[in-house]
């Protein structure tokens, strides 16, 4: 039996394509968020609600990569956002070049922030480079609160935690400083903002975190 040990990642070519992507898109001045999450979280809903929230204060366009389907993409430029619909053929992720096709294919000419909506699950979108400059996850109340400990990548990757649904917290056997614990023993530096689009409660601060980010990156 012959061992093969590998000392370079196997999505090194991704890697190099995704630091390319994020130093053009770092030029232009343009904010390009990875939001990961399982199905059903409510990363639509969130980005409804943060479209209506901060719409006038930075262009909004949002990436929305789905299997099938166009329902999100057709939600979120009722909102008057720009959007356009990625189908991935199958992939439970998105990649640098399939982000890079995405965005030419939308334009970001007049964008301050993009929003990639990627493929609702809690371990592929943890393994690729996408070339955002910020990644950001959901982990809404009725998932439970034992997802750090089942999907730590993800937590570990993760530049900000949103626990969305917060609204729904009565109605669950959620331990929000069981998350809170669990997370930053994963990523110390990891920020955590519980949300509810619903409500409106908590998305000021979220709001402000990722204007913040954004005015960083024009002041680089």
């Amino acid at each position: 039996m012959r061992t093969i040990e590998l000392h370079k990642s196997v999505t090194e070519s991704n890697d190099r394509d995704a630091q390319k992507l994020r130093d053009e898109l770092t030029r232009s001045g343009v904010l390009l968020i990875n939001l990961m999450s399982a199905a059903g979280s409510g990363k639509t809903t969130l980005l409804s609600r943060m479209i209506q929230d901060i719409g006038e204060k930075a262009r909004i366009a949002v990436l929305e990569a789905d299997i099938e389907a166009s329902v999100d993409a057709e939600r979120i430029e009722a909102l008057g956002a720009r959007s356009i619909q990625v189908h991935t053929d199958g992939m439970c992720h998105m990649d640098a070049g399939m982000t890079e096709t995405g965005l030419r294919e939308m334009g970001l000419d007049g964008i301050d922030i993009a929003f990639l909506e990627n493929i609702g699950n809690l371990i592929c979108p943890a393994e690729y480079d996408t070339g955002a400059q910020l990644k950001l996850m959901i982990l809404s109340v009725p998932e439970g609160d034992d997802k750090p400990l089942k999907y730590p990548l993800m937590f570990r990757e993760s530049d900000a935690l949103v626990i969305s649904k917060t609204d729904t917290l009565s109605y669950f056997d959620f331990d929000m400083e069981k998350v809170k614990e669990r997370s930053r023993f994963l990523n110390p530096d990891i920020r955590i903002f519980p949300v509810s689009a619903k409500t409106g409660e908590g998305m000021s601060a979220l709001e402000d975190y990722l204007m913040e980010e954004f005015h960083k990156l024009c002041m680089n």
